[in-house]
């Protein structure tokens, strides 16, 4: 996978608990990591006239025909209020797709819809302090999307990194038992962003239940898993936290990547019945619900593989042919177990030097590793959304630079 990334301590923290004698300090906000991509994007205009962007992983690929058609003939759905747990009909279709596409028996009952993971993924903190607040930790991996960490600051928790191996997997072992304590919860994420990492996620579960933390886990990527055996045959491969039973841990996903309905937010979290049941209540108080004809698209994409798996290989290719340019110019881009990012080491560790070659020289825009956090800062992400089209113009660029 790469060279081998620099170890984040779990004194890696953020925020904090004010002391009851102080009025807290209001929040200062980091800019947002992709408005900062704004001038390699005007030297990628300037060099080439027109831009590559690779920076954001938002699915360009065309939703399946079945999902659309949906979305449209739910105009009904729309004059009333969904229920803010998702309808009969989306719970039973995220029900059927764990068990056909994942092997596992997950009730309804324990399965709640979600205005798309980001949001969830956001307000997963402030809606468990409120349950625990003698509680003020997340821990999160060090080198992770940044809403994990934003979470935690957006409600005035502490955001501790757990240090990640030569694999990019969870170390759970280097994490501080002082941390531990303090625990709201873990997040994992299985195929992870953006190194492409694959947690063993019994062995996080295990984790999470012995020190009693809730380990929520982020598997929005489980269909674009690469490495290991298919769990049963007929199954792609890809694992869930849920595998190892439901107790003490939560799975989310999302449609966003997997059906291309990005724009549509739509995903569901699933798992232990307590915690599924106490942030579907806490939910419903705060308005939050997915549209009805959303739901109603989502039960059509929940029930195609068909489209997922031409988009599988659409990654697939894609991820071999961006590949194949970097190394052309002279840069290790290995291949992820998971994920569509090519996660590529800077020479010399310098990320946004790189990201200003790449602009400059082939018109591409890639985010520089530290906005997944400061143990990412000597790689490039690479996500490789756009279409064939754009790869062919990329490839030009490459052969005639």
């Amino acid at each position: 996978m790469g060279a081998e990334p620099p170890l984040s301590s779990s004194a890696n923290q953020q925020g904090g608990t004010p002391r009851s004698s102080q009025v807290p300090a209001a929040i200062e906000l980091p800019p947002y990591p992709y408005d900062r991509l704004e001038p390699l994007k005007q030297i990628a205009l300037d060099a080439h006239g027109s831009v590559i962007d690779l920076s954001v992983g938002t699915p360009c690929d065309p939703p399946a025909e079945s999902v659309l058609r949906a979305l449209v003939e739910s105009v009904d759905s729309a004059r009333s209020y969904p229920p803010s747990i998702g309808t009969k009909q989306f719970r039973s279709a995220a029900s059927d797709w764990f068990r056909t596409r994942l092997g596992l028996q997950v009730s309804p009952e324990q399965i709640a819809a979600c205005v798309g993971s980001k949001e969830f993924v956001a307000g997963l903190p402030h809606w468990l302090r409120l349950r625990n607040p003698s509680k003020d930790t997340v821990l999160y991996p060090a080198v992770s999307y940044p809403s994990y960490q934003m979470g935690a600051m957006l409600a005035g928790c502490r955001a501790v990194a757990v240090p990640l191996d030569q694999h990019w997997r969870l170390d759970l072992s280097a994490v501080d038992p002082a941390d531990v304590d303090r625990a709201l919860c873990l997040w994992s994420n299985t195929p992870g962003n953006p190194a492409g990492g694959l947690d063993d996620l019994s062995e996080v579960a295990h984790w999470g239940r012995s020190h009693q933390v809730p380990v929520f886990s982020d598997e929005c990527y489980v269909e674009f898993t690469w490495d290991g055996p298919p769990a049963t045959k007929g199954q792609l491969p890809g694992q869930s936290i849920l595998s190892s039973g439901l107790d003490g841990v939560v799975a989310v996903h999302s449609l966003s990547k997997r059906s291309n309905l990005a724009g549509v937010r739509v995903g569901f979290y699933a798992g232990d019945a307590d915690l599924v049941g106490y942030l579907s209540e806490i939910r419903k108080h705060g308005g939050l619900m997915v549209p009805g004809p959303a739901q109603h698209a989502a039960v059509a994409a929940l029930s195609d593989s068909a489209s997922v798996m031409q988009q599988r290989d659409r990654y697939w290719s894609r991820l071999g042919r961006v590949a194949a340019v970097f190394n052309s110019l002279g840069l290790e881009a290995p291949l992820p177990a998971g994920a569509f990012y090519l996660w590529v080491p800077a020479p010399e560790g310098d990320a946004w030097a790189l990201a200003e070659r790449l602009a400059q020289e082939l018109g591409l825009l890639v985010s520089p590793g530290e906005f997944y956090g400061t143990a990412a800062a000597g790689f490039v992400r690479v996500a490789v959304v756009q279409n064939e089209a754009h790869l062919d113009e990329l490839e030009r660029r490459a052969t005639s630079h």
